[in-house]
């Protein structure tokens, strides 16, 4: 019997076989695709200890196991990388933090309880000018002029 022959009577059993494993008719078609030129590559190891269609169907579910083994590293890497990124992004976050923090620290009065009750205590314009005993607009410009001198001694540092 030639490959061709092999080909189409098999070809269907083992793409069913493969539908019923992996549960995707893009994969069980591509799977196949490699089993059946896998088998012509190594048709000189089969030794007809096993009908055809169970040795083919043996190369398909390897062939299966071994993408999915493939798939498995791929997406635990991909998890793993972007633990990573989480975890670089958190560091920058807190660096990044106490730095402004740093700034702040530097700014006179009221300009830095201004911006930190802004920023870090997130209280309204409204709120900040109710503890100062001042104007809704003055704590907008205060909180404006803390903004821009801490941006200028960011950009001073640089």
């Amino acid at each position: 019997m030639n490959f061709e022959q092999i080909y189409r009577l098999y070809f269907q059993d083992v793409y069913h076989f493969m539908l019923a494993l992996c549960r995707s008719e893009t994969l069980a078609e591509e799977i196949t695709q490699q089993t059946f030129f896998k088998a012509l590559q190594n048709i000189d190891q089969y030794k007809g200890n096993c009908q055809m269609k169970v040795w083919l169907c043996q190369i398909a579910k390897n062939t299966y196991f071994t993408h999915a083994e493939k798939q498995k590293r791929f997406v635990d890497e991909q998890v793993d990388r972007e633990d990573d990124l989480k975890i670089e992004q958190q560091l920058l976050k807190k660096e990044q933090a106490f730095y402004l923090h740093q700034l702040v620290h530097r700014l006179d009065e009221p300009y830095k309880e201004v911006f930190s009750l802004r920023v870090f205590g997130e209280l309204s314009f409204l709120q900040i000018s109710q503890l100062f005993e001042k104007t809704e607009s003055w704590a907008r410009v205060t909180f404006y002029r803390s903004k821009k001198k801490i941006q200028q001694m960011a950009k001073e540092e640089q």
